[in-house]
């Protein structure tokens, strides 16, 4: 496993995230502390959770999972750079995590966060969260309050760093400006979006997160299995494991599927297999601390395991960018 610096922190994380967010929806508690025993022997330190992991009438059993495979000892928890996240409502009756059934019981005010981070340390089994990641932008709070949060329970020690998922650049900046003003560290990871299919991110967010030191951790990073060989599964009869609104339009557009055809024939050429690619190639880009990888089995762990030592000819990255073109740098990729 390969060790790089989260951001411009002196933490050093593997060059893969383990995440979390299949234990307990798909994977069995036994499988899930099994991969995660894995994941240790193969030398990958970062696991991603966040608190609504679970399932609709058990948002948080994700967090205790990972809390009853920390319980077993033998140093998993001191090995184990954890992420977790907070926003979204957590109420036990299959409401939307992103939709309140009750004032102040979801977003990012000083009482939610104080209430998330408390329940979450609880379901974890620890008395300290490594990164807490913001899972969402709250337009409503603004970030001298969110700071004023984040200092107390650093202050406590139940958080060391403070990250975010899925913020735009512009919020990056002004929530990076607001605690370079008062002296705070700031935010030090972004969880964004980010593989060959949808590579919007290096517009703003990753040129932002770049200038603030903030180290970018891609999810997604096979677009809901698109970049996993989705037609060779097809042809075999596994099908393509995609997501209505974030794999694109699906293998049912034709020109998603012309573009996923052309990535395959690609890849066949070079003998490369396609996950494992795709991860490689997220490897090889600028900011990128780490993508996300989300086993449900060892045999995909291992093929994850396997992309951080793939080296990618410049034939082959010249054909992806090809397949897959950038947008570009702002503002030009959007104006003259």
């Amino acid at each position: 496993m390969e060790y790089t610096q989260l951001g411009r922190t002196g933490l050093k994380v593997s060059r893969l995230v383990l995440g979390t967010m299949n234990f307990g929806p798909q994977t069995d508690e036994a499988d899930s502390h099994a991969l995660m025993d894995a994941a240790h022997d193969a030398g990958i330190n970062f696991f991603d959770t966040a608190n609504i992991y679970g399932k609709a009438e058990h948002k948080g059993l994700t967090e205790e999972i990972v809390g009853n495979w920390f319980a077993q000892g033998g140093g998993r928890r001191d090995k184990t750079v954890l992420a977790t996240k907070g926003y979204g409502n957590m109420t036990q009756d299959g409401t939307p995590w992103n939709i309140t059934s009750w004032p102040n019981h979801d977003r990012l005010s000083s009482l939610n966060i104080r209430r998330s981070v408390e329940a979450s340390l609880k379901r974890l089994g620890t008395d300290y969260i490594d990164i807490y990641q913001f899972h969402h932008v709250d337009r409503a709070t603004p970030f001298e309050e969110i700071w004023q949060a984040m200092d107390v329970l650093v202050q406590q020690g139940k958080v060391l760093y403070v990250g975010t998922s899925n913020f735009p650049g512009y919020k990056i900046a002004q929530a990076n400006e607001v605690a370079s003003r008062t002296g705070r560290l700031g935010l030090v990871s972004e969880q964004c979006l980010y593989n060959l299919a949808e590579r919007r991110a290096e517009m703003e967010v990753i040129p932002a997160a770049q200038e603030y030191g903030v180290g970018i951790i891609p999810w997604s990073p096979l677009h809901q299995g698109l970049l996993g060989g989705a037609l060779r599964k097809e042809r075999a009869g596994d099908g393509a494991r995609t997501k209505a609104g974030r794999s694109a339009a699906g293998l049912a557009d034709p020109a998603v599927r012309a573009q996923v055809q052309a990535y395959e024939d690609l890849l066949a050429k070079h003998e490369l297999e396609p996950g494992e690619t795709a991860l490689a190639w997220l490897l090889t880009r600028p900011g990128v601390t780490g993508p996300i990888v989300g086993p449900r089995t060892a045999e995909q762990l291992a093929s994850a395991l396997r992309a951080v030592e793939l080296e990618l000819s410049e034939e082959v990255l010249a054909g992806l960018d090809e397949i897959f073109p950038g947008p570009g740098p702002s503002p030009e990729a959007f104006a003259w």
